[in-house]
């Protein structure tokens, strides 16, 4: 007489499953990179420790709301303020440069002028504010 098979149950085991996904977890968490923007750093002055300027260590710059550049009263292209401001600089190491924008003028231009700015190697800027 012949005998049938009883069939065993598959089973997943439940168990060690949580110990998985909290394993995978970590690992990701581990090997993941955040990217954190840093933004534009500033160093601002103490309060109540303000200076008089003397107006030779200044150049102004200003955008206007057409995304032109004045640079003391001259228009500029953007990709030409790094060597005139770096010039300035060789002339004049105490120099500031005040950028001051319009209201209207578009942020693309704005941080385009500041990173000229960087690249120039400025150390002291003056964010005006618009009127």
């Amino acid at each position: 007489m012949l005998k049938k098979r009883q069939k065993t149950q598959v089973e997943i085991p439940q168990a060690s499953l949580a110990d998985i996904a909290f394993l995978i977890l970590i690992f990701y968490l581990a090997t993941t990179t955040i990217n954190i923007d840093k933004g534009i750093g500033l160093t601002l002055p103490v309060k109540g420790e303000a200076k008089e300027v003397a107006k030779q260590n200044v150049v102004s710059l200003l955008i206007n709301a057409q995304g032109e550049v004045l640079l003391d009263d001259e228009v500029v292209a953007i990709s030409a303020i790094k060597a005139i401001i770096r010039n300035k600089l060789l002339a004049n190491d105490k120099l500031i440069v005040s950028v001051k924008a319009d209201k209207e003028t578009e942020y693309r231009t704005y941080l385009a002028v500041l990173d000229q700015l960087k690249q120039a190697e400025v150390a002291r800027i003056s964010i005006a504010e618009p009127d």
